[in-house]
């Protein structure tokens, strides 16, 4: 028996096939770096599928084109305010005097093989992953995917949108035309209005008075290496905290903060995504090809004496500037110092109103005082407050981007730059109430609609004629994925300050941050804030008999 058992085991041994060199290193690789079991664990997790998911994606993979292109450019790219002259492709600006920046820039656009549609590519890149971001922002604002355990990746992905504009403005500045000349020259502005340390914050950025010699090389740097590499960390460790917390996903049948219902990472997911991939690259690449952007040799290069027509930053700035253009040149003077209020304070508001939208997660945390896990994304229309925000945020950005194109929408429209000043001043305070107000009253009639559905079905169309000669239009249930989805909604109970005197008639002490919990809590969580969803009972008695007519 044990020469038959070893005879057998040396035939099985034969044949088994020897190990081919792809198989050996990734033994080699799992062995010291344990990769099997890790990919077995995640290569296989569920991830949900809707077309708004898509839009992380999209900054994804224009940053990764970004990247791309970035490097491309550095090697052809000189970060040099030395003056030359040019003589070069461009024949309408040879012999004029400018900066070695920026005849490598023109360089790059007129000589260096596909320089141009790369220059192209990188720009229209910009301006869709900002954009994305702050759609992407938007979607997990009005669903709630900001709530716990989601709170630090929703401020990486601030920092992100924030890093994201500061980068932009680094980069279009580089080229050194007349067009960014004129961007850090109100950047410029901005910074020496600052009280105090505004000139030296000035004469140490430019090195010395402006415009210096010392920005370009000092923005290079910033722009190429510190910002993308605090940007590249900041993906990974979102990517990762993605993973981690498992991806939200919509309301439906056999979905619930457990389970997830989707396709697996590979290789449905993956074939998904580097399609994707490709399509973002070739519509960027498009892009750049046909539509023409930052034609730097149009403008010509920087002279601080002169100032481009209807000069206008990338529109992720275009808020900032019009906060600055229709604020009143206040200006004060007291011992022998002059302040400007009229800079300053549009200069602050700018970062301050980016940073309440970064807060609101916390802010709602402690409204509610909820501290579970949500993986569940909430539908807009039931949370009419936070929609309502969100909207009221966007309308101030509209609003503020009118303004900081006052001059180009004056000479378009043929109006006066002054009423349009005084419109954008007005809407200011005025636009986001009124864009709150509308929102929230749509909100309340979707939720309206969603209830009289439940417990109405669905017009079908269909009239009938009672015995009595009365027309009614003949309702259908609706089926219980439908009935789920529109009534799986929480409505908790807001937080209340409860009675302010005890049982032995004792006045509590109550803080005042209970207080102003309680009055937001009872403004966004409310009775005037939703409709009540329709019971189970309210449902089996309507259904119970011939009552969907």
């Amino acid at each position: 028996m044990d020469g038959a058992r070893s005879g057998n085991e040396a035939a099985a041994s034969a044949r088994r096939e020897p190990e081919g060199k792809g198989e050996k290193l990734a033994n080699w690789a799992d062995g010291r770096l344990g990769l099997y079991s890790l990919a077995k664990a995640n290569m296989r997790k569920v991830f949900p599928d809707h077309w708004s998911f898509m839009l992380g994606e999209v900054c994804l993979y224009s940053f990764l084109i970004l990247i791309l292109t970035g490097i491309y450019l550095t090697l052809f790219f000189e970060p040099s305010g030395v003056e030359v002259i040019y003589h070069g492709s461009f024949v309408p600006l040879n012999g004029v005097s400018m900066t070695r920046a920026y005849e490598s820039t023109l360089d790059i656009s007129f000589d260096v093989r596909g320089g141009l549609l790369i220059r192209q590519i990188h720009h229209w890149a910009a301006l869709v992953f900002v954009t994305g971001m702050l759609v992407h922002m938007m979607r997990v604002f009005f669903t709630g995917a900001f709530r716990k355990p989601r709170e630090i990746n929703w401020l990486f992905g601030w920092t992100l949108l924030m890093l994201g504009i500061i980068t932009g403005l680094t980069g279009y500045s580089l080229p050194d035309d007349l067009l960014s000349g004129t961007g850090i020259r109100f950047a410029d502005g901005a910074i020496l209005s600052i009280p105090i340390v505004g000139t030296y914050l000035s004469m140490f950025l430019f090195g010395g008075e402006f415009p210096g010699h010392d920005i370009i090389s000092r923005l290079f740097p910033v722009h190429v290496l510190l910002l993308p590499g605090i940007m590249l960390g900041l993906v990974v460790a979102h990517l990762i905290l993605v993973f981690y917390h498992k991806h939200t996903q919509y309301p439906g049948p056999g979905r619930d903060q457990k389970t997830v219902v989707g396709m697996p990472f590979l290789p449905v997911y993956m074939a998904k995504a580097g399609g994707f991939f490709f399509l973002v690259f070739g519509v960027l690449a498009v892009m750049g090809g046909i539509a023409s952007i930052n034609p730097v040799w149009a403008f010509g290069p920087y002279r601080p004496d002169l100032v481009t027509t209807g000069a206008q930053p990338d529109w992720y700035l275009g808020f900032s500037e019009g906060l600055i253009r229709v604020m009143p040149g206040w200006e004060l003077n007291f011992w022998g110092h002059t302040l400007e209020p009229g800079v300053f304070i549009p200069f602050s508001l700018f970062p301050l109103i980016l940073l309440a939208l970064g807060l609101y997660p916390f802010v709602e945390a402690w409204v509610t005082g909820d501290k579970r896990e949500h993986h569940i994304l909430d539908r807009p229309r039931n949370a009419p407050v936070r929609t309502g925000l969100g909207v009221a945020w966007l309308s101030l950005y509209v609003v503020l981007l009118i303004g900081g194109g006052n001059d180009i929408v004056a000479t378009h429209l043929h109006l006066s730059i002054n009423v349009i000043t005084w419109f954008v001043r007005i809407s200011f305070f005025v636009m986001p109430v009124l864009a709150f107000l509308v929102t929230k009253r749509v909100c309340m009639g979707l939720q309206r609609r969603d209830r009289d559905k439940v417990l109405h079905g669905r017009e079908s169309g269909t009239i009938r004629r009672l015995p009595h000669g009365e027309f009614v239009e003949v309702h259908e249930p609706l089926p219980q994925d439908q009935l789920f989805t529109l009534t799986q909604h929480e409505q908790k109970p807001p937080y209340e300050i409860g009675p302010l005197v005890d049982a032995n008639g004792v006045r509590r002490r109550v803080k005042p941050g209970q207080r102003v919990r309680a009055r937001l809590a009872r403004a966004m969580f409310g009775s005037e804030s939703h409709i009540p969803k329709p019971t189970a009972e309210e449902y089996r008695e309507l259904t119970s008999g011939d009552h969907h007519h």
